[in-house]
């Protein structure tokens, strides 16, 4: 125990050991705790359950189609949350409890007639109340009654579970049922009421959008008239028309002004035009006129040619031939000279035409700009006019639809299966009630036993010793008779040789086995009996224990509690004999002091007179001298001391003796006052040999602790010749 590496281990066998020590006084409070709640239980009013399942489908709006626009779902989940909490509404249970007249029931009425019973204690102290409203006994009833219901959706169904409790059957089928038809009816209301005012809005907007409609038509049909409109589509065609082809004449005069640049520009650059400057131009004589005109010329040079070879310069044929040579280049020049005027007037003309052209094509394109401003502000005005058409056409249809279906509306909830009449009470449930009451009261009664053992520090049996003062245990001595008997008997310091006492005389064998090991080795001659407080039998242990080792030694008995002795009393010595007061204070008077109890087979010496200061006589030099010569004499000396926390007599004599037993009486002492006590024997280098555990209750004992049973009865210690 005193092991700081050791681990530390439940003892289970301990907790079983407690219940069974108070196993009677578990089940007896059970007993009772289940008594009363079968009281209770008969006592109690039963409540009825009755319970309706709804059918709550999914609701479409009618007023406007915002689902279908953005693609929302109306069966979600909030929206069965929402009916639920409806179902919950105190607004339906006032509904329900005015339906019913549940004021004039008192177990909903608080303020019933019937239940001012419950009221007198209260008007005992505050004085007579004042009467209620008709509005307060209202609210007091439908709390009451809001509290009886019970809303339980069926999971992954559109169906719910209405449920009412009251302590009438016939009042909770009724009600259940009312629940139903209330929540339906007001469903209808709702809707009805809503249509009604979706009604009257759609009329009222109907009129705005009329009005907004007329407007924008007539701003179409002014601005129509202010730009002299009549079909904008044509006109828009007929220029398109026309700037095509303006276009395309463009093109042509571009080209054809491209085509003549050249040969105007080569003209230009000509500073005398002669036959053969304008020869050197193609586009002269590629012309079909100059090209007959050259082949002419190349005719008359031929034959001048051929003259020229017959003929002098001067003959008459080469002079006509000259000259009709002459005659076809001034032809020819003169020709080439009116093809080069018309290639200069073409092309001024050609450049002309190209600027119309293009000044054309510009003035239609902003003709058609203008057109298209035009055309977009009579967009405008058109899409205007078409949506105030079509919005006013919906609303006109939308509040048609209303007022035509206003009074065909359903509700969206009905009745899958109505309450039926209970008879069976859902509280109070009996059984469980009993059931728990012996289940609670049980576990009540084990921890109320687990704490009394917490709390109870007594030292009841060998396990005690070792947990609790962490000392050897040398033996214990049973109880014999009651505890009342063992008070008054002063036949115990003999009870060792009582033919009728097998158990006890084998205990006292026990203790005497177990000191005669403890001293084994290191002899311990003289031995000393100590306790923590008077009354734990430590003179009748020290007189039995004694007699044991009289059985095989010579043994004498010291009483040394000078304050309170009691051993010559208790084995019938005469009172007129001297003792050890008497010894200390003579020491040649010693034998006169010892006593020889011859059936007992040893020795005593009594206290005799009790003197004024006992401690200093037992801390004289004469009765150290006197333990001495005894230790000579004797081969034990067995000596009885007062106890250790009422006096210090325990602790001086402890470093007399050899050691030190010490008493302990079970169911009496506490752990805390022996761990005292050898404590301060520690202290005091005493050398405790070991505990021996005086009046324990082997019967008892043996039921509850498993070490018990069987071994004592086997070998004697429970034997009792009475019984």
């Amino acid at each position: 125990m005193n092991n700081p590496n050791s681990v530390e281990v439940i003892d289970l066998s301990h907790y079983w050991q407690v219940i069974r020590r108070n196993l009677k006084s578990i089940i007896l409070l059970s007993f009772i705790a289940t008594l009363i709640a079968v009281l209770i239980a008969l006592v109690i009013t039963p409540v009825y359950s009755a319970s309706v399942t709804l059918l709550i489908e999914s609701e479409e709006a009618k007023v406007l189609s915002i689902e279908e626009m953005y693609g929302l779902n109306s069966a979600s989940d909030e929206y069965y949350q929402t009916q639920f909490e409806i179902l919950k509404s105190r607004d339906l249970a006032r509904r329900v409890a005015e339906e019913l007249n549940l004021e004039n029931v008192a177990e909903f009425n608080p303020y019933h007639p019937s239940n001012k019973k419950s009221f007198n204690f209260k008007s005992m102290i505050l004085g007579e109340p004042e009467p209620p409203t008709d509005a307060e006994i209202l609210k007091a009833t439908v709390q009451s009654f809001w509290r009886a219901v019970n809303v339980a959706p069926i999971r992954k169904t559109q169906l719910v579970k209405v449920s009412v409790q009251s302590e009438s059957p016939e009042l909770a089928q009724r009600a259940a049922n009312a629940m139903a038809s209330g929540y339906i009816n007001s469903q209808l209301e709702a809707k009805v009421g809503l249509t009604q005012q979706a009604a009257g809005w759609l009329t009222d907007r109907l009129g705005g959008l009329k009005d907004k409609l007329d407007v924008s038509e007539r701003k179409l049909q002014e601005y129509r008239e202010a730009n002299g409109l009549v079909d904008v589509e044509g006109v828009n065609t007929l220029v398109a028309k026309e700037i095509d082809q303006i276009t395309e004449q463009l093109i042509n005069a571009r080209a054809r002004r491209i085509e003549l640049r050249g040969t105007y520009e080569q003209l230009q650059s000509l500073d005398v035009k002669t036959f053969e400057s304008l020869s050197s131009l193609p586009r002269i004589l590629n012309n079909p006129l100059v090209v007959k005109l050259r082949e002419s010329e190349t005719e008359v040079e031929l034959k001048v040619s051929e003259l020229s070879k017959r003929y002098g310069p001067l003959h008459p044929k080469m002079i006509a031939a000259q000259s009709d040579l002459e005659a076809v280049r001034e032809s020819m020049l003169t020709q080439m000279m009116r093809i080069a005027s018309g290639i200069e007037n073409d092309f001024v003309v050609a450049k002309a035409k190209e600027s119309s052209l293009q000044e054309a094509l510009n003035n239609s394109k902003k003709e058609v700009r203008e057109l298209n401003r035009t055309e977009f502000a009579l967009s405008e005005h058109l899409r205007e006019v078409s949506s105030n058409r079509k919005l006013y056409d919906t609303f006109f249809n939308r509040i048609s639809e209303t007022s035509a279906t206003g009074d065909l509306q359903t509700a969206n909830a009905r009745v899958v299966d109505p309450a039926i009449l209970p008879d069976v009470p859902v509280k109070p449930n009996k059984k469980l009630m009993v059931l728990l009451a012996i289940v609670v009261s049980g576990m009540f009664g084990v921890a109320l036993a687990f704490l009394l053992d917490i709390l109870d520090s007594t030292i009841k049996n060998a396990d005690d010793v070792d947990r609790k003062l962490d000392t050897p245990m040398l033996g214990l001595l049973p109880l014999i008779g009651s505890k009342k008997d063992v008070a008054k008997s002063e036949l115990l310091v003999r009870a060792f040789v009582d033919d009728e006492q097998n158990g006890f005389r084998e205990s006292v064998r026990t203790v005497r086995t177990g000191l005669t090991l403890a001293s084994m080795s290191e002899p311990a001659q003289v031995i000393l009996f100590t306790s923590s407080v008077p009354g734990e039998g430590k003179t009748t242990s020290s007189c039995n224990i004694a007699e044991a080792f009289g059985q095989m030694e010579k043994v004498l008995l010291i009483d040394c509690d000078m304050r309170r002795p009691s051993m010559a009393k208790k084995f019938g010595l005469p009172g007129n004999k001297p003792g050890l007061s008497n010894a200390v204070a003579y020491p040649d008077t010693l034998d006169e002091c010892i006593q020889t109890v011859n059936e007992l087979g040893i020795d005593v010496i009594s206290a005799g007179p009790i003197p004024p200061n006992p401690l200093e006589l037992l801390a004289s030099k004469n009765f150290k001298e006197i333990v001495e010569k005894l230790r000579g004499r004797y081969q034990r000396i067995i000596i009885d001391s007062a106890p250790i926390h009422a006096v210090s007599d325990a602790l001086y004599l402890s470093t007399i003796a050899d050691g030190v037993v010490y008493v302990v009486k079970a169911d009496s002492t506490s752990d805390k006052m022996a761990n005292k006590g050898l404590e301060r024997l520690s202290d005091h280098n005493a050398r405790v040999l070991g505990v021996v555990l005086n009046q324990v209750d082997i019967k008892r004992e043996a039921k509850y602790a498993e070490s018990y049973a069987g071994y004592y009865d086997s070998y004697g210690y429970m034997s009792d010749p009475k019984s």
